[in-house]
């Protein structure tokens, strides 16, 4: 029964997670046709692509989880037909042998002729319930064919979820490159930002005091952009990365919620303890393999890249003094001071035992991410 219900919960989430990023794929594909500016054109087309791939993704956790209960139904529909055939075979085998004695030789036996048509009619008031009883049996068998074909049609689904998975993570896969490319062309310094990024990453002692920096980057970049004329430079520009000033969409105060970065389930939730004695600063989630990462709402990414002990990993700087890290993934899509809209493709997560974590920080202080869900 655990197993089942775990089933049951699973796929109330998948299909909610399905139906979610449809809604999403449609309302980016439809902005998409609205935008006069190919720029924001390209980002909305990648985030719904995206959504699709994320889509597929939730389609084919729902046929799993469809899967898991019908195999659960048939394992207990096995064991009543275990045990309504054993007892159905021995008393059919029991009237067949009393129904075929000769009456002749019951009569040789101790008792009267009385007895023995007593006996005869206690075994023809005995059919009626053994045809009842093998009646039900009959349904249940039905029952176990019916499964058969609901099997079979949710594997169908499966194969038909895990190939369309497969054609779109293809075009998500030209669409994020193409999109690389054209940020490197459009950021003359965004090579010499990456390596004041990576040189942050060596520095930093632990992953607070690597998002600690860039957030203070982000505050630098904020101010300067605000600036009329010249920008001038820091006095030390190699203690943060400052590149030329760009503004980013969205709110000025904070993006309208955040979309999490992947679909899956949360195993870990904001607060928890967690195996360093310590209490959780993010979330963490079990998404399928090689699941798609998206940008949890518009920014500018800050950083990207590996990072000792949490796999490769992004910080995405949000209006507002919003900051999202992002760890544990295993493919990057996105460079530094790459602008991204909600739900732009970010990487993979890793093909074997993926946990993804995620961080939302506001004004610099973590803050539960699921308070602040889209």
């Amino acid at each position: 029964m655990g197993d089942a219900a775990s089933a049951r919960e699973a796929l109330a989430i998948a299909r909610q997670q399905q139906r979610n990023a449809r809604l999403r794929a449609e309302q980016l594909e439809e902005r998409s046709k609205q935008s006069n500016l190919a720029a924001q054109q390209a980002l909305q087309q990648a985030a719904a692509l995206a959504a699709r791939v994320q889509q597929a993704e939730a389609g084919i956790a729902a046929a799993e989880a469809e899967l898991l209960i019908v195999e659960e139904r048939r394992s207990a529909l096995d064991r009543r037909l275990a045990e309504r055939r054993e007892p159905l075979a021995r008393l059919t085998g029991a009237l067949q042998a009393m129904g075929n004695r000769p009456l002749v030789l019951s009569a040789l036996q101790p008792g009267s002729l009385r007895d023995v048509v007593h006996t005869r009619a206690v075994l023809e008031s005995a059919v009626p319930v053994v045809r009842q009883r093998t009646a039900a049996l009959r349904s249940e068998l039905d029952r176990a064919r019916a499964l058969e074909s609901e099997r079979q049609a949710v594997l169908a689904d499966r194969r038909e979820a895990e190939a369309r998975l497969e054609s779109r993570r293809r075009d998500v896969v030209a669409m994020a490159e193409k999109e690389r490319i054209l940020a490197r062309q459009a950021a003359g310094g965004a090579n010499r930002e990456a390596e004041l990024a990576v040189e942050l990453g060596e520095e930093a002692r632990d992953l607070d005091a690597l998002v600690g920096r860039m957030e203070q980057a982000g505050s630098l970049r904020t101010r300067l952009a605000k600036l009329d004329g010249p920008v001038a430079r820091p006095a030390d520009p190699g203690s943060v990365a400052a590149p030329a000033p760009t503004r980013t969409s969205g709110n000025a105060n904070s993006p309208q919620g955040f979309l999490l970065p992947v679909a899956g389930r949360v195993v870990e939730g904001f607060g928890e303890a967690d195996t360093s004695g310590g209490r959780a600063s993010g979330i963490a989630i079990a998404p399928r393999p090689g699941a798609q990462i998206v940008a949890p709402a518009p920014g500018r990414i800050a950083f990207a890249g590996p990072y000792a002990g949490y796999g490769k990993i992004l910080i995405v700087e949000h209006e507002g003094n919003w900051t999202s890290l992002v760890t544990g993934l295993a493919r990057l899509d996105v460079e530094v001071g790459q602008q991204v809209t909600a739900g732009s493709p970010l990487g993979l997560a890793p093909p074997s035992r993926p946990r993804i974590e995620y961080e939302l920080r506001r004004d610099g202080n973590p803050v539960n991410p699921l308070d602040f869900q889209r």
